[in-house]
């Protein structure tokens, strides 16, 4: 049985993005950061292992950015490769809309679409994305009536970028390769 938390994630998952927003990935040494990564890999906060990716989980990631992300473990591999790349706020952007457009309430768009656009889009914010003025200047004016298509341009510029960029960088990565030989060996261990 997975052990889950409030909100029903996979504790395995939560525990490898929480180490990877300590001290490790905020000095953003590559080292470090990956250490971190194999550390939790190894040492689950439940005392138990986490369960690896396999190798066919692998082979699709590399399909497609669409089913990287469509994926827990891939979603917080892709993370840590981003904070290792300093190109996190795509990333997260990305993932922030992906929540927002599943949102119900109109008080809690409107809510969301403000933090959203004060992290991501508004010019000198924490995690500010490349957006062009146009994009920008579209979502502000949205802002008063938030509809869950509101930041669909700029995501769609940050998918392509993702895409385009980061992806294949990932797919080249040592965090990547590294996730591909525990999962070969994991297979030979277990034999077949």
């Amino acid at each position: 049985m997975r052990a889950v938390d409030a909100g029903g994630r996979d504790m395995s998952c939560v525990t490898l993005a929480k180490a990877c927003n300590g001290s490790a990935c905020k000095t953003r040494d590559r080292k470090t950061s990956w250490s971190r990564f194999g550390y939790f890999l190894k040492n689950s906060a439940l005392h138990r292992r986490p369960r690896m990716p396999t190798t066919d989980e692998l082979d699709q990631w590399a399909e497609s950015l669409d089913v990287l992300l469509g994926h827990k473990y891939g979603v917080v591999a892709f993370k840590i490769f981003s904070k290792m790349e300093f190109c996190e706020e795509n990333v997260e952007f990305w993932l922030a809309c992906e929540e927002f457009k599943r949102i119900k309430s109109s008080r809690k768009l409107a809510a969301k679409a403000k933090r959203i656009y004060e992290e991501f889009i508004e010019s000198e914010s924490p995690q500010e994305i490349n957006l062009d003025f146009m994009t920008k200047d579209t979502i502000q004016k949205s802002l008063q009536h938030p509809t869950i298509s509101c930041f669909l341009p700029a995501q769609k510029r940050v998918y392509t970028l993702m895409e385009n960029n980061s992806y294949p960088r990932f797919l080249e990565s040592d965090v990547y390769g590294n996730l591909r030989t525990a999962a070969l060996r994991s297979v030979a261990h277990r034999g077949g």
